[in-house]
Parts: structure tokens; C-alpha cells; sequence
């Protein structure tokens, strides 16, 4: 291939990127509005059965008793839909982003920091690994905050009885490499095959948008995630960036 069919190619790929990252703020912007026309009426109906739950509370027939089990079925019910509501914004925003220079180390290490009491709760052990002269990466770290809390998430309800959860990183040739491990139950070859798609959970509680919303933020970066699990031998996820001064051509 010579030199003004790359470069061509080249200017292909980027119109392409450009007019998914203006359908994915079209997306965002329609999702924005639909979160505030349910958010509203599910706060209110959360606020009631509040109310009515503090009516209850000092329950002594068996009927009293009986509303309120129900009353606290329907407040668990709309926490479930708020959470949907919130992951599925969260999905629905990736698009335009706010990268700039960022030093992927010192990210990890501020969301250790942040991380780290409810680890500690959970009986999770993290142990970092992290490169020297890591090359800089161009991000957004807002959204790359939320990569680490989701797998970090992820790996935590792998881990119910605690465990270790490690965090790599290292460069290997353009690329920036950052891992994140657990010690976890492991996922079987047909859970790894659905993981990403969109609203696929094996909780009963779970959105199914987490991991779609990792990858998304990933790609959305020109990077890539890939997977390796085995059931009982915890897993393993790879996410691969290009270094800052080849993030324009990769």
C-alpha cells in the first residue's frame, strides 16, 4: 500500500470515528431527556414510600405488617430502577470526550485511594504493579475513573467471601497496558462470549450495562479490552492504549 492510499485510509477512519462520536452525543442527548422525565415521577414515588414506610414502622396488626413488606418491595423495586436508570445514562453519555494528557499510573493510584475502604469492608486485598517511565496516555479520566470502578465492581461481586485484586500496568511497544485481576469464582466460555452485550447479567439485580459501558469507553479511545477466565481461577482483564504521541494515527 503506498503512502496516499494510507494516508487516505487514514482520513476514511477518522471521518468514520467522527460520525459515530456525533450519533453517540445524539444518542446521549435523547437519554438525557428521557432519564429526566422518568428520574422525576421515581423520586416521587420513592419519597411516598418513604413516607409511608415511616406510617408503618410501628406496625402491630398482621395487616399493617403485611403493608409494610409490600411497601418495602416496591422501595427495593424502584432502587433497581434508579440503578438502571444510572448505569444506563452512564452507557448511553460515552461519546464525546474530554481527553487530555494523563499519567494512567497516577489514576490508578487515585482510585485506589478511593477504593480502598470499601475493599477493605469487603476483605479485598489490592496489590498495584505498577511500571516506571510509563509513556502518558490521552484520556478522558473521568470516564477512565469509571472503567476502573466497573471492573473493580465486577471483580469485586466475583470475589463474595474477599480475595486479591491486582493492577498492572506497562508498556509494550506503542501500546500503554493496563490489567486488572481478580481471585474470583471466574466466568464460564459462554458467560466471556455474551459479557459485553448490551443488558446480558447473571445477577439477578444486575443492569447487564456495566461491562458494555467499559468496553464502549475503551473503544470510544481506540484501545481494546480482552478477557481471560476460567471457572475457580479468577480473571483476568487486558485493556491496551496508544501512547499519547501515537493516539492521532492509531
Amino acid at each position: 500500500m503506498d503512502q496516499t492510499q494510507a494516508q487516505s485510509d487514514h482520513q476514511s477512519l477518522a471521518r468514520d470515528h467522527e460520525r459515530l462520536l456525533s450519533q453517540y452525543a445524539e444518542i446521549a442527548t435523547l437519554a438525557g431527556g428521557l432519564a429526566h422525565e422518568i428520574r422525576n415521577p421515581l423520586s416521587t414515588m420513592t419519597l411516598n414510600l418513604d413516607l409511608l414506610r415511616e406510617d408503618l414502622l410501628a406496625a402491630e396488626s398482621p395487616r399493617e405488617r403485611r403493608m409494610l413488606q409490600k411497601v418495602d418491595s416496591l422501595r427495593k423495586q424502584c432502587v433497581l430502577l434508579e440503578r438502571l436508570l444510572n448505569d444506563f445514562l452512564q452507557f448511553a453519555r460515552v461519546g464525546a470526550l474530554q481527553k487530555k494528557l494523563a499519567d494512567l499510573n497516577q489514576l490508578v493510584v487515585e482510585f485506589i485511594e478511593f477504593y480502598q475502604p470499601l475493599a477493605k469492608e469487603q476483605g479485598i486485598d489490592i496489590s498495584p504493579h505498577l511500571a516506571t517511565n510509563l509513556p502518558q496516555v490521552e484520556i478522558d479520566t473521568q470516564l477512565f475513573l469509571q472503567v476502573l470502578t466497573n471492573l473493580s465492581r465486577n471483580a469485586q461481586q466475583a470475589m463474595p467471601r474477599g480475595g486479591v485484586l491486582e493492577l498492572l500496568t506497562y508498556s509494550r511497544g506503542d501500546r500503554v497496558i493496563l490489567e486488572i485481576i481478580d481471585s474470583g469464582e471466574g466466568m464460564s466460555t459462554e458467560t466471556q462470549a455474551r459479557m459485553f452485550d448490551t443488558f446480558f447479567s447473571t445477577k439477578p439485580d444486575g443492569s447487564g450495562l456495566g461491562l458494555p459501558t467499559v468496553r464502549k469507553i475503551v473503544e470510544a479511545h481506540r484501545g481494546t479490552i480482552l478477557c481471560d477466565s476460567e471457572p475457580g481461577q479468577g480473571t483476568r482483564f487486558s485493556i491496551s492504549l496508544p501512547e499519547a504521541n501515537n493516539s492521532a494515527s492509531a
